[in-house]
C-alpha cells in the first residue's frame, strides 16, 4: 500500500519520541572515531513544510514539536535536543525527519541507505537532502525498505544505527517487522535498531512489545508515550520505540526527559510512559 504520507502527520508526539531517542543514539556513536552506517527502511521525505496543506490538515505538530518550542522550563538534555532541532532545521517552519536527522549527524565516511517506496516521497527525498552534498555517501532507494534492509547487513563498516518505522496501515506490517529483524540480527548481531510502533486499540498493537521482549530481551529499551489512555478511543493514543543493543545512557536519561515529554503531550489528564530496560 502507498497511502501513508507522513506529511500529515510530521511533528506529532510520536515524531518527539522517536527523533529524540534518534538523535541521542546517533550521539553516542559520535562518542567514538570509528565510522557507521545509517538505515532506514521508510525514510519518507526527508522534511516537512509545516505550512502546507498536509501538515495543516490535522495540525498534529501543534500538540507536538509547537509545545516543545513553547515550552520554558525542561529537563537540559531535552532543551538541548530542541536547540539541535533548531539548528538543523531545513528553513523556518519546517520539521525534520529522521532522514534529514542522520545527514546531518553522520560523520564522513559514513553511508547512509535511505528507503522510501512512495514515488512521490522518494522524489521529494532525493531533493531535499540534495543541498546537503552527500555525494556517494548517499543512497536514496525506492525499495521495499524491509528487503532492502537484510540485502545490505552486515554493512561494511560493522557498526550501523537501523532505524524501522513502517506504518503499520497492515496488520501483516507487525509480523513483517518481526521477521524483518529476526533476518536481519541473524545477519548483524551486534547493531543498533531502532523500531518504532503506534499504540493502538488492536490486538496486533497490544501484543507487539511483548513479542519484541521474546525475541531480543536480553539487551533491549522500551520506551512508549500515551498522550491519553486507550479507553475504547479510536486512532492511536501514543507510540513506542524499542531499542535493540541501545546506548547504555539512555534509561537514567529517560527517566527525566520521558516525563517531560509526557507533561508537553498529554491530552488528558490519563497521559503515561512505560519505560523499560535490560542492558549487560
Amino acid at each position: 500500500m502507498l497511502s501513508y504520507r507522513h506529511a500529515y502527520h510530521a511533528g506529532n508526539h510520536a515524531d518527539l519520541l522517536k527523533h529524540y531517542l534518534l538523535t541521542r543514539t546517533l550521539a553516542y556513536y559520535n562518542q567514538k572515531p570509528k565510522p557507521y552506517d545509517y538505515i532506514d527502511t521508510h525514510a519518507g521525505a526527508g522534511y516537512y513544510d509545516l505550512t502546507a496543506a498536509y501538515a495543516q490538515k490535522n495540525r498534529e505538530y501543534q500538540s507536538g514539536i509547537a509545545r516543545l518550542n513553547a515550552a520554558a522550563h525542561l529537563p537540559a538534555a531535552l532543551a538541548a535536543w530542541r536547540d539541535h532541532m533548531h539548528a538543523h532545521q531545513p528553513a523556518p517552519d519546517t520539521y525534520p525527519g529522521s532522514a534529514w536527522i542522520a545527514a546531518r549527524l553522520l560523520p564522513a565516511p559514513g553511508k547512509l541507505h535511505l528507503h522510501e517506496l512512495h514515488p512521490a516521497d522518494h522524489a521529494a527525498l532525493t531533493e531535499n537532502l540534495r543541498p546537503l552534498r552527500l555525494g556517494r555517501r548517499l543512497h536514496t532507494h525506492r525499495a521495499d525498505g524491509f528487503a532492502g534492509l537484510i540485502a545490505l547487513l552486515p554493512p561494511a563498516s560493522r557498526r550501523a544505527v537501523i532505524l524501522i518505522d513502517p506504518p503499520y496501515e497492515q496488520k501483516s506490517d507487525y509480523q513483517t517487522t518481526l521477521d524483518t529483524l529476526a533476518a536481519a540480527y541473524k545477519r548483524f548481531p551486534s547493531g543498533t535498531y531502532l523500531i518504532w510502533y503506534p499504540c493502538l486499540p488492536r490486538d496486533e498493537s497490544r501484543h507487539f512489545p511483548a513479542q519484541l521482549n521474546q525475541h531480543f530481551g536480553d539487551n533491549y529499551l522500551r520506551a512508549e508515550l500515551h498522550v491519553r489512555a486507550e479507553n475504547g478511543a479510536h486512532g492511536m493514543y501514543g507510540s513506542g520505540m524499542y531499542l535493540i543493543n541501545p546506548p547504555y545512557t539512555l534509561p537514567a536519561e529517560l527517566k527525566t526527559t520521558l516525563p517531560a515529554l509526557r507533561d508537553l503531550c498529554a491530552e488528558s489528564a490519563d497521559s503515561r510512559i512505560t519505560l523499560d530496560a535490560r542492558i549487560p
